[in-house]
């Protein structure tokens, strides 16, 4: 039986008692760009060749190798649990292990994903300052670990840049991680859902800390950046994207109508506009930093070098920011909450927030 919709949407949505507020829990919470909506919509426009035999996938891939200053072998896929995954099973085999930082998101956050789709290949995770691994620790694992057939052989390195601690890998250290793999035979894998916040806070150029400090795979994230969906695998070491394709079909990862992954990126990419967003994210998390920071009672845990303020809140005082309807995760942060902010974050949401945040720490102060 046919229906009518409703001639107006917001009927049919669920309503809440509470003010709808502009949450800092991820940058997932937020919508597409105005770039990225427009050109969504450019492509809606008439039939085009599906399957990634189109102008506008073809263009974006154009505008990542111009990013990146190299001929790079670029490939789109539906989120970021999928682009890493895929990239690993390409650099390793089921014998094989992946070191990363036991934040990583690989390791706690995937659903053992990159293990399944690299049938079987070990995820090893190494502790780090600051959610970094650091170069001397990973040459330390492999020189000393047994090295023989009854343990996994370690083949890849995953870097998260920017870190789940919301802290960024120099250049430095990312050359000297490369340096490293290098050295000891390893492939360099970065997951980059947050790339764009880490070139913003370095002020350096992407080839700077990709392949040119030794990345074989980056996975480009669009989606906390003002996109609705859509992650890029870049391959700057070629031979290893042999069969990728392959690899992207079976894993259910073949867009149809391959445009609308595509045509967002080029509405980010083609004038600056992942830059213009991730600079201001970075600005308003510094924004909202100094506003924590004046407060009795919150204290920062980590540097603030991207997008994210990670703090420590007293439980009765986060279960009130709860009650008033604020969202936040407090598992990210190894107990404390982290507060994201995202490409269409305003001073006043921070406003809201810390105001909100005093009243309920006052609140806190009086019942002591």
């Amino acid at each position: 039986m046919e229906t009518t919709p409703p001639a107006d949407l917001s009927t049919a949505l669920p309503t809440s008692p509470q003010p709808i507020l502009r949450h800092f829990a991820s940058d997932n919470y937020a919508g597409m760009c105005p770039e990225s909506w427009a050109a969504l919509q450019q492509a809606n426009r008439d039939h085009v060749p599906g399957y990634g035999d189109d102008a506008w996938t073809e263009r974006a891939r154009a505008l990542i190798r111009q990013v990146f200053e190299t001929d790079c072998d670029v490939h789109f896929v539906f989120n970021g649990t999928a682009a890493n995954s895929l990239a690993l099973s390409a650099l390793c085999r089921s014998h094989h292990a992946v070191l990363c930082h036991q934040t990583a998101h690989i390791e706690t956050d995937e659903c053992a994903a990159p293990e399944f789709f690299s049938g079987g290949a070990r995820v090893i995770a190494l502790p780090g300052e600051q959610g970094k691994l650091a170069a001397p620790s990973i040459e330390a694992f492999v020189q000393t670990g047994r090295g023989d057939v009854h343990s996994s052989r370690p083949q890849a390195v995953s870097l998260t840049q920017a870190t789940e601690s919301g802290t960024v890998y120099s250049v430095e250290q990312v050359r000297a991680i490369g340096g490293v793999c290098r050295n000891l035979g390893l492939h360099l894998h970065m997951d980059g859902a947050r790339f764009a916040n880490a070139v913003v806070a370095l002020g350096v150029a992407p080839r700077e800390l990709t392949w040119q400090a030794g990345v074989d795979v980056l996975c480009f994230g669009a989606t906390k950046n003002g996109a609705a969906v859509g992650e890029a695998v870049v391959f700057f070491n070629r031979e290893l994207a042999r069969e990728f394709d392959y690899k992207c079909k079976q894993a259910g990862q073949l867009a149809s109508k391959m445009r609308f992954l595509s045509a967002p990126w080029v509405g980010l990419l083609q004038d600056g506009a992942w830059l213009r967003h991730a600079a201001h994210a970075n600005r308003m998390a510094e924004v909202l930093e100094a506003s924590l920071r004046a407060l009795r009672g919150v204290e920062i845990l980590f540097p603030r070098q991207a997008n994210s303020v990670f703090v420590r809140l007293p439980s009765a005082v986060a279960e009130a920011l709860r009650g008033r309807g604020w969202k936040f995760y407090d598992f990210v942060a190894q107990g404390g909450a982290r507060l994201m902010c995202s490409w269409d974050t305003t001073e006043d949401d921070i406003t809201h927030l810390t105001n909100d945040l005093r009243v309920a720490l006052c609140d806190e102060d009086e019942a002591e």
